[in-house]
């Protein structure tokens, strides 16, 4: 009887652990590969990135890390409501605003958490649960624009005011 019962104990506390575990495991993340082939219009650049974004559980909020190569003059990166192929609205900044002309950047460009209360646009006042599903279609993309501070875009490397690299969220 004994044994019953200690296997039971055993079994309990397997199910209880597991829990957290299974329940960790069902976050859902989404990554984008970001270039200059996917902004519309096309850029030649040599510039590219990688944005990754982790759902919490209560989808209350998403976590993302952009990371960028070989790219210059960095002044802002948002997170956009639109299909492969058309432009779109900002819905959530990413990045920036910051002053043009900030030099060559590879590494981390930013980290940090969205929620409801950051989503702008169409999206202001709206639940996160509405980004998560656009994410999920695949009708939000990131985009990393530039700047050099001189004068009117050249729409050039390191010049491109509506967005160098982009990425599909999917």
């Amino acid at each position: 009887m004994s044994r019953i019962r200690n296997l039971g104990l055993v079994v309990a506390t397997l199910l209880l652990v597991g829990v957290p575990l299974m329940a960790h495991a069902e976050t859902k993340v989404f990554r984008a590969h970001l270039t200059g082939d996917q902004v519309v219009p096309a850029r030649v650049t040599q510039a590219n990135g990688q944005a990754h974004f982790a759902v919490s559980q209560d989808q209350a909020q998403v976590e993302f890390r952009v990371t960028v190569t070989n790219i210059e003059n960095v002044v802002a990166a948002h997170i956009f409501l639109g299909a492969p192929g058309e432009n779109g609205a900002i819905v959530a900044t990413l990045y920036g605003p910051v002053a043009p002309a900030g030099g060559k950047k590879t590494g981390v460009l930013a980290t940090g958490t969205i929620t409801a209360s950051n989503l702008v646009g169409s999206l202001a006042g709206r639940p996160m649960s509405e980004l998560i599903a656009a994410m999920k279609a695949g009708t939000a993309y990131v985009s990393v624009l530039t700047d050099d501070g001189q004068g009117a875009p050249d729409e050039k490397p390191g010049d491109f005011s509506t967005g160098e690299i982009r990425g599909q969220i999917q």
